[in-house]
């Protein structure tokens, strides 16, 4: 049932932006031949002509379109009507391409805003991330930090934790041996090998089969703290951190089983600087503030392992914010719709930049049953904030200068408006003709992933 629900939620906020560009053609006085719900493919289950428009209801309903007489080829209406989209000032056609998009983020503020009027609550954003049970091996460091279950993380290497996804992203970032060091540790560990071997004055090949002494004391990489804004870690030497080779790496190996190595027998292929960039790839360490019963307690330093894992089980749970007024719910829905879409583009942004690849794209499929599973498991007014948060990124989507969508329509406009002449529409047409073709072909990628993702389980 709860997936019903939310493919009839999707269908409203395509609906919403259709009737955006409908009412605003309307409002400027231009002819609207046909206006459809759901998507042509299949049967149409209601068709009537209601004035000059026909309104279609198609089965497949995950979809719609308004079509203007400019869009037939065997257009009644004569080349200088004023019904003609075309033949509109272009500010008009502008807020017309723009009406479908700006329906769907008054539509998004309006669901959150009626979620925080009847259900007198919002999320707040954060979360209470507490330790449901400690899984570790019986080596690792978390036994001797003093973590308990049912410890509430506060902060992690001085870094505020109020969702799973910062602390995960700094374990996984804090992991030993992560093939990055900063240099100056191997300046300070370098000057130690020195020290400890006065014979080796040189930086050069160390001959076969000579001992070298290792420093007990060698210098530990720094913590790493978490920048929210750019989702990456941050330590006090990120400017002069290298990434190590593999020859390194495999000598970093060699060296690092424990750490507790105290003599490396040459192989006659390494120098003493490529013994100080293998002991400087090490250990980064975590200082965990934690809450138990009502204090702030500083846990003893523990270190992720090669696969940045601690191993313990989170519990994570949504701080609520009421919303007992009017005044209330409004600044608060706002901040939400901010917040959220603040990192919808954030996220588009890694998604053009590659940061997320492309097996990692999901799209309608995954959001049905996301959706469906939201609200089964918390109630129906999440399900309404996942619509109003699907109804903005169907918004910042269609605004994309990308020919097939809104935002390719409105730069076209733009140029008409600063070059005095509209586009050529053979260069329109093929120029949507291949947007059009990629997004379909996107689409089936997406399509493929969220139904891979469904059967493995990665979805819940």
């Amino acid at each position: 049932m709860s997936i019903i629900i939310m493919i009839l939620l999707l269908s409203f906020l395509v609906l919403i932006h259709e009737l955006g560009h409908f009412l605003a053609a309307k409002a400027f006085g231009m002819k609207v031949d046909k206006f459809g719900f759901g998507l042509p493919l299949g049967p149409t289950l209601f068709e009537k002509k209601i004035g000059d428009t026909t309104f279609f209801i198609h089965a497949l309903l995950l979809g719609g379109y308004v079509s203007f007489p400019d869009d037939e080829k065997d257009c009644v209406l004569p080349e200088d009507s004023p019904e003609r989209f075309e033949n509109k000032p272009v500010y008009q056609r502008a807020i017309v391409v723009s009406a479908g998009v700006t329906a769907n983020v008054i539509c998004a503020f309006f669901l959150v805003l009626f979620s925080a009027l009847i259900w007198k609550h919002l999320p707040s954003g954060t979360y209470n991330i507490t330790i449901e049970k400690i899984i570790a091996s019986p080596e690792a460091s978390v036994w001797n930090s003093g973590l308990q279950v049912g410890d509430r993380i506060v902060s992690l290497n001085g870094t505020k934790i109020d969702n799973s996804y910062t602390l995960l992203n700094m374990v996984q970032l804090s992991k030993t041996c992560d093939g990055l060091v900063d240099m100056n540790i191997v300046d300070k560990n370098f000057k130690k090998i020195k020290n400890l071997n006065p014979a080796l004055g040189k930086d050069e090949i160390i001959p076969e089969d000579v001992a070298v002494r290792l420093p007990v004391d060698y210098e530990q990489e720094a913590a790493i703290s978490f920048d929210k804004k750019t989702a990456s870690g941050i330590t006090k030497y990120k400017d002069n951190q290298v990434k190590l080779s593999n020859d390194i790496i495999a000598l970093r190996d060699t060296l690092s089983e424990t750490f507790n190595k105290r003599y490396y027998v040459s192989d006659g292929k390494h120098t003493l600087g490529d013994l100080s960039l293998a002991i400087s790839d090490n250990k980064h360490p975590l200082n965990l503030v934690v809450e138990r019963n009502g204090k702030y307690i500083a846990l003893k330093t523990m270190y992720p392992t090669t696969k940045g894992a601690i191993g313990v089980q989170l519990s994570s749970k949504e701080v609520l914010r009421p919303t007992k007024s009017f005044v209330d719910a409004f600044s608060a829905s706002a901040k939400y719709l901010y917040q959220n879409t603040y990192m919808m583009l954030a996220g588009l942004e890694q998604v053009f930049t590659g940061k997320v690849p492309l097996q990692d794209l999901h799209g309608i499929v995954a959001i049905t049953k996301v959706g469906g599973d939201i609200i089964d498991n918390n109630g129906l007014f999440y399900g309404l904030l996942l619509t109003a948060i699907i109804s903005m990124d169907l918004a910042i989507v269609n605004f994309l200068p990308i020919p097939a969508l809104d935002g390719g329509q409105l730069l076209f406009l733009i140029f008409e408006k600063a070059m005095g002449r509209k586009v050529g529409k053979k260069v329109m047409e093929w120029l949507a003709t291949v947007s059009f073709f990629l997004l379909i072909v996107l689409m089936l990628v997406v399509i493929v992933n969220d139904v891979w993702a469904i059967v493995t389980h990665k979805l819940g």
